[in-house]
This record gives C-alpha cells, structure tokens and sequence, in this order.
C-alpha cells in the first residue's frame, strides 16, 4: 500500500551545530525520534525543558503530536505533557518537558534520543449543543469499565 508523503519543513535554531533530523529508528516506527542538542539533567520533582534545536512547520491541515519514549520511561524519565502538540503556526524551538520519578537525577547527554513526533492530520470539526446521555453502563469514567 502507497502512502502519501508529506514535507515537514525543519530548520536549526540560530547558532546551533548538531541538530539532528527526526528520524524513525526502524522501518515499522510510527514515529520520528526527537533528540536532545545539549546535556541535560531530569529531577525528581522538578520539569525540565530539554532543547532539541529544532524548529518545525507542517504542512496545512496537520500539527505534530510529541510522545514519550517507552525506553526513558522504563528509566524513570517521563513527559510530562503527553502527548504534547505542536500547532502548525507555532515557529519557536521544540522543547520536551521532563521529569524524574525516582530519587536523585538521570542524566541525558547531547544527542540522546528524548521523544517521539508524529505528523497528524487536522480534523475540522463544529461544536453544537445539545443532549449527551450516557450509553449503556458508561459513566463514571477513571476505569469505570473495571481493570
């Protein structure tokens, strides 16, 4: 099956060397890794805004979504704002805000691979009022459907 491609426009923020490209680590990878352009040292207790010295712009009719690395996470290291959004007008450095949920600090080091995008299309969409009842046994919600 042809999939359509779409160019995402990326350019390194002034004065920045290194800046790597998002890139899918494998064939099969939904998403395109983002990488950290400086060291950088994750608390606990604390956010810290890692630079990745990129700045994007998508196609109309798409944003960028920025999602967690599972491989930080089994670490400890996690996203704060998960998934994070990145709207196709916004024109600043892409930065991933992360914490630490053990004791101490991990360190992460120039080039680690940090998070995840993935290009999504914009789906337009109308607010109306109106009745919303519950269907069946759906409310509650917060694992109201059990384990």
């Amino acid at each position: 099956m042809s999939m359509r491609s779409f160019s995402v426009v990326f350019e390194p923020v002034d004065g920045l060397a290194g800046v790597k490209v998002p890139v899918r680590a494998t064939q099969g990878s939904a998403c395109y890794d983002l990488s950290a352009i400086e060291a950088a040292t994750v608390r606990q207790g604390a956010v810290t805004l890692v630079r990745t010295g990129l700045r994007v712009r998508c196609p109309v009719g798409t944003f960028l979504e920025v999602r967690p690395r599972s491989g930080l996470s089994s670490r400890g290291v996690v996203m704060v704002n998960a998934p994070g959004t990145i709207d196709r007008d916004y024109a600043g450095e892409i930065l991933v805000p992360l914490t630490y949920l053990f004791e101490g600090s991990y360190r992460l080091d120039a080039g680690d691979r940090i998070a995840q995008i993935r290009l999504v299309a914009e789906t337009p969409a109308r607010f109306r009022r109106g009745s919303v009842r519950p269907q069946g046994s759906r409310s509650g919600g917060f694992g109201s459907t059990g384990r």
